[in-house]
């Protein structure tokens, strides 16, 4: 439903057929599994040892000596088999689906609206004519009333024709719309080759045919290539070697900044005089200046110091421009790093999101005692939203550069998997710290204590 609210302005009106919509549907769908898997397994989880406790089979599983872990063995096995599985259809499959996505939903975002001419408006969408219609027969295929203006000769609106009645037809291989005009005339400018105007020429037709190329409306296929070097569309050797060649690039970048910038700052050496900044390179001693005053300029003839402040002022403008504008360069270049790395660190997380979601589900519901389908689903989508709200936040810090990308994108599961230890700690020695009961006599104690203190006093 995301898929969509989303793109349905792009969707509509373009006269897609079916299967190409469900094409892109299927597409857009494969992006989602690696994100609802997880869910799943935590509400399954949560139903499933729910109803175990729910039903006292935990209760008779450990009065047989069968342990919780013991009991939680083979569902463990199996989260990890699927949990691999999520790792493996994220680094192989989704990058695949996503080129396809992408290339597909480029060519229908850029696939021209299908033809619809409504009466009274005019009609631009077939390239160098301009239709109006004074009305439509019910059969839609009947137009009266017709104006055509033929722009395709790029000199404007020199050529006119009007028709009372006009019927459309497509060619057999649909590339061409043809116009059947019946019953009028036409209009057109007449140009010599030194662009000077003629009396406007007059024609009159009973029966007149107009082809419109429909090439334009035609879905292209984009090349798939133009993609592929999309942070989306790559596995994890190909991440990793795009962001090491993006790395590569920086530092290039960077060592450029320190060979241009530090030329401008530079220092004339001299063996006996002392060291000097140069300033402007201006030609007034060939010499190193030997320093007679704290303020700099002093030390020249009171005619060229000015000329010297404006050519360090430049100077300085100058670096600081570039400086600038290499900063910008560079932290750019380091955002276009991290959403490398960001991806690299995602498959890996969201596959381990599965087995943390499992030891987070299977003891809440052995603990809570409920099965069914209404509390799991509270529940599971209350601990699903805080874990995706988390990872939201740690990803966009890792876009931000404010944390690197492997702290970002795990810290959803560092922060949960203390939960999970903690819960599992708890089905294991049987506590009871969803038990309202529990709680209300551990209030009662802690009331009757504070009574006896304040009597003793």
């Amino acid at each position: 439903m995301m898929f969509v609210f989303k793109y349905i302005d792009d969707l509509v009106g373009k006269g897609l057929p079916w299967y190409t919509v469900a094409k892109l549907m299927i597409y857009a769908s494969a992006n989602q599994v690696p994100l609802a898997l997880p869910l799943a397994v935590l509400l399954s989880s949560i139903m499933t040892f729910g109803n175990f406790s729910e039903h006292f089979e935990l209760v008779a599983a450990k009065s047989a000596g069968v342990s919780l872990q013991r009991f939680m063995r083979p569902l463990i096995v199996l989260v990890i088999v699927i949990s691999i599985g999520a790792f493996l259809f994220s680094n192989y499959m989704l990058p695949i689906a996503n080129l396809k996505f992408g290339a597909l939903l480029y060519d229908i975002t850029h696939s021209k609206p299908a033809l619809s001419i409504k009466p009274g408006v005019f009609y631009r969408g077939i390239d160098g004519y301009s239709i109006k219609v004074g009305k439509k027969d019910a059969n839609g295929d009947t137009l009266r009333n017709v104006m055509i203006y033929d722009q395709s000769d790029l000199k404007g609106n020199i050529k006119l024709i009007y028709a009372d009645k006009c019927t459309m037809r497509m060619s057999t291989d649909t590339t061409v719309m043809l116009a059947d005009l019946f019953n009028g005339h036409s209009y057109e400018d007449v140009q010599d080759q030194r662009n000077s105007f003629y009396p406007v020429m007059r024609s009159t037709f009973e029966r007149e045919v107009v082809r419109f190329s429909l090439e334009s409306f035609k879905m292209i296929k984009t090349n798939e290539n133009l993609f592929k070097d999309n942070f989306q569309m790559l596995n994890l050797r190909q991440l990793s070697t795009e962001r090491d060649s993006l790395v590569a690039e920086k530092d290039r970048r960077a060592k450029e900044l320190s060979v241009t910038v530090a030329p401008m700052y530079g220092f004339i050496r001299d063996t006996i005089k002392p060291k000097m900044p140069q300033v402007a390179s201006l030609p007034i001693h060939k010499d190193s200046i030997i320093l007679t005053s704290k303020n700099i300029l002093d030390n020249f003839p009171k005619s060229d110091r000015a000329r010297i402040a404006d050519n360090a002022l430049n100077l300085a403008r100058t670096a600081k421009s570039y400086v600038d504008n290499m900063t910008k360069d560079m932290e750019s270049r380091s955002k276009l790093i991290a959403r490398f790395e960001i991806e690299w660190q995602r498959k890996l997380s969201l596959s381990f999101a599965c087995i943390l979601m499992f030891f987070i589900g299977a003891p809440f519901g052995a603990i809570v005692r409920k099965g069914g389908l209404g509390m799991p689903m509270t529940a599971s989508a209350l601990i699903f939203i805080t874990y995706h709200i988390i990872t939201t936040i740690g990803e966009k810090y890792s876009r931000e550069c404010v944390l690197p990308a492997y702290k970002g994108m795990w810290l959803s599961s560092l922060i949960l998997l203390p939960l999970g230890i903690f819960l599992t700690y708890k089905a294991t020695t049987d506590s009871a710290i969803f038990d309202k009961d529990a709680y209300v006599r551990s209030f009662n104690r802690v009331v009757k204590y504070l009574g006896r203190k304040k009597e003793k006093i």
